[in-house]
């Protein structure tokens, strides 16, 4: 059910686990939900239409990279990025703030002008300024935007952390200033602190007093022990509103995404899915799967036969590790499908036992049966 307006309402917890809804206008999201990640317009080898099929609800984009190719005078010409790539669901952007981190050797911040960068296609000087992200993402028509942030690298180094708090936050305050009022978009705050619980709310604090309509928890997934995220998660997201949704960014695997469920997280996204059917690698029931091995030349079962969707169901494993060693095509946009139904069903289930009250057992059970 779409609304005209943006709104989050939490359905009920079990223990800190949240069953929520996310309502825009272009359709509703149920929490906690896996986006696909679509950086430059496209979940990598998969059709949009089964995207639709495996029953995602919102899909993501990166600011970055659309603002480079196709550009973003290409994007309004097409009404914004669902008519650009034929899906018509939410869409939530990156504000590039990753892109900082991850494309530093290509880079500079200056905190009174924003982000510059030298184009990794072409070498050309582009400024990502704060107020430039949200134009960008507002052409893009995106239904949830990211304030742009400096997201730091894995550090114990408590002065790079904080000069990071501060720039985002000043960072923050001008995106919110950019954004301005409109009820039927949403604008997320990005909290960073990297494993520093007294950190972490500092910048939760800041943001809570810009008021944005969900939050983001960024700076994890970048390198640190699975133990020390599932920590910080602990420690911190009790500060976080419970009447607006939570996103933990760039995460990750099913065992990642359980554990931060149990820590009272809403909202996920990760590039592992697709990334890992390139690599031959599925997500099964049956735990992960590389179809690679030579054990599955005979393996006539399928990965899930439940799964009809490209009649993905009357594929064996052996067929999958022939397409593998013969290096074709068909081979890893069959295991991206097969691993985005995969994800979708497994929220599905996180959903359900959160509803039943039976999250903990289904916690027990799976937490370590994908690493």
């Amino acid at each position: 059910m779409s609304s005209k307006e943006f709104s989050f309402e939490l359905i009920t917890q079990d223990d800190d686990a949240r069953l929520g809804k996310i309502k825009t206008p272009r359709g509703s999201i149920e929490t906690p939900a896996f986006m696909p990640v679509g950086t430059q317009g496209t979940i990598k080898g998969i059709f949009i239409d089964d995207i639709l099929k495996t029953k995602s609800e919102i899909i993501l984009g990166n600011t970055y990279h659309l603002l480079l190719r196709p550009g973003i005078d290409n994007l309004i010409k097409f009404g914004g990025l669902h008519n650009f790539m034929n899906w018509q669901k939410p869409i939530l952007t990156d504000s590039g703030g990753y892109q900082i981190m991850s494309l530093s050797k290509l880079n500079k911040i200056d905190v009174k002008i924003g982000a510059i960068f030298k184009s990794h296609l072409d070498g050309k000087k582009i400024i990502l300024s704060p107020e430039k992200s949200i134009q960008a993402q507002k052409a893009i028509n995106s239904d949830i935007m990211m304030v742009l942030d400096e997201c730091p690298k894995l550090t114990r180094d408590k002065k790079i952390i904080s000069s990071a708090i501060d720039t985002s936050t000043k960072w923050a305050k001008r995106c919110k200033i950019e954004f301005g009022n409109n009820k039927s978009k949403a604008l997320f705050g990005i909290a960073q602190g990297g494993l520093y619980k007294d950190l972490r709310i500092e910048s939760i604090n800041k943001l809570l007093e810009i008021d944005f309509d969900g939050y983001a928890m960024g700076g994890l997934a970048v390198g640190e022990k699975q133990l020390d995220m599932f920590r910080i998660l602990n420690e911190t997201t009790k500060f976080l509103p419970k009447n607006k949704p939570r996103y933990l960014m760039g995460v990750g695997t099913p065992s990642d995404i359980l554990g931060a469920v149990k820590e009272g997280i809403d909202m996920f996204d990760c590039v592992l899915p697709t990334r890992s059917g390139r690599t031959g690698l599925a997500f099964t029931w049956e735990g992960k799967l590389n179809l690679k091995n030579s054990k599955f030349k005979n393996d006539n079962t399928p990965l899930d036969k439940e799964c009809d969707i490209r009649d993905l169901n009357k594929y064996s494993k052996s067929y999958l590790n022939h397409l593998i060693k013969s290096e074709e095509m068909l081979a890893p946009m069959l295991i991206s499908l097969h691993n985005i139904y995969f994800y979708q069903q497994f929220m599905r289930e996180i959903r359900k036992n959160i509803k039943k009250g039976t999250f903990r057992n289904f916690y027990k059970k799976y937490i370590k049966f994908f690493n």
